[in-house]
C-alpha cells in the first residue's frame, strides 16, 4: 500500500456529492456503503472512497489518527 494513499484520506475533501467539502476519512460508513452497492468512481477518488470503506469496516480508524494530527 501506499503510504501518500493514507495521507490523502485525511487531507483530500469531497469533491461532489452530499457530502461535498467533507475530508475522505469523516465520510459516514453508510455513505461509503452507498457506494459500494452503486459502484465507486473512477480514478484516486474512487480509490480512496474504497480504501476507506475498508478501513472502517475493519475498524482501522485509530491508524488515521496521528496522520489527522499533523
Amino acid at each position: 500500500m501506499d503510504p501518500k494513499l493514507l495521507l490523502s484520506l485525511v487531507e483530500m475533501r469531497m469533491p461532489f456529492g452530499k457530502f461535498k467539502g467533507c475530508i475522505i476519512c469523516d465520510l459516514p460508513v453508510s455513505y461509503l456503503e452507498w457506494f459500494s452497492r452503486k459502484g465507486f468512481p473512477p480514478g484516486k477518488i474512487g480509490q480512496l472512497l474504497q480504501l476507506q470503506l475498508e478501513i472502517k469496516l475493519n475498524g482501522l480508524d485509530y491508524l488515521l489518527l496521528p496522520l489527522k494530527k499533523k
